[in-house]
């Protein structure tokens, strides 16, 4: 036991060093004025209080927005993509996972600026219409262009939890269904959508909170006009200097994301007793 524990130690060292320093940092200037001096500091909760200002608010409205926009399309074609990959053998479902992981092995900022090629005035998209006579259209710097950068960026995220709770479905249960003259429909809504909930739940937080606390997709393809939360952070330790309103705010996020983890983790808990049971 000693053994594995010197092993351990320099690992749990370096985690201090690059997790839990940063994040009392954070802590101490969200809490306090002075910049990024930490010299004369004073305590103070205005930080927090700053973000009750109708700019602020906006952004958070607009992130909600864009993010809950973006889940939902994300849900529906996700549930698709993943019930229609389990109808197939299981080596065949793990190439198809393959190919969706994929893209996420991409850098984002080459992702997104792919987008930008395709939807630019002068893009791939715009000279296919224009083959046909069709009036150019303009996508960039729009609600659109910023969905869809969100949408190609958290997709697998949505795919994979729905797709691993499908496949864990005993196919009794389908069998059972059926025999007890239960529809196809009626199978899919009972049985195969009812315990791929967990699935869904997991689905839905991640791609959400992705959604919420991306910079680069809403600065690239939003041309600057779209200031989501993740834009707000950078925007305050980059550009304007605020650190600790900066602070505040990642807190904030911070909290979201795990009450998120903690909604994930409390459904997954669910799954597994479910599984135990039968």
């Amino acid at each position: 036991m000693k053994h594995y524990t010197k092993l351990v130690r320099p690992y749990l060292v370096w985690s201090i060093l690059i997790i839990m320093v940063p994040l009392l940092l954070i802590i101490l200037y969200s809490v306090t004025t002075g910049g990024n001096n930490l010299v004369n500091i004073k305590f103070t909760l205005d930080n927090f209080k700053k973000i009750g200002d109708p700019i602020y608010l906006d952004v958070m409205k607009k992130s909600f927005r864009l993010g809950f926009i973006s889940v939902i399309i994300c849900l529906v074609l996700g549930y698709i993509f993943a019930y229609f990959i389990t109808r197939f053998k299981d080596s065949t479902q793990d190439i198809l996972i393959l190919l969706v992981t994929i893209p996420m092995w991409i850098n984002t900022l080459l992702r997104t600026y792919a987008w930008i090629s395709l939807l630019s005035d002068n893009g791939v998209i715009n000279r296919f219409l224009g083959l046909f006579g069709l009036t150019a259209k303009s996508f960039m710097y729009t609600d659109f262009a910023v969905v869809i950068g969100l949408i190609s960026d958290i997709l697998p995220f949505m795919v994979i939890p729905i797709h691993t709770s499908i496949r864990k479905i005993d196919p009794s249960l389908i069998e059972a269904s059926h025999d007890l003259g239960a529809n196809k429909f009626q199978t899919f809504t009972h049985v195969t959508l009812k315990m791929s909930i967990p699935g869904v739940i997991n689905g839905i937080m991640m791609t959400f909170l992705l959604s919420i606390s991306t910079f680069v997709i809403p600065k690239l393809l939003g041309g600057g006009q779209y200031m989501l939360i993740g834009n707000l952070i950078e925007n305050q330790f980059i550009s304007v200097g605020n650190w600790n309103f900066g602070s505040a705010t990642s807190i904030i996020l911070t909290l979201i994301i795990l009450i998120g983890l903690t909604i994930m983790k409390k459904f997954d808990k669910e799954e597994k007793e479910e599984r135990d049971e039968a």
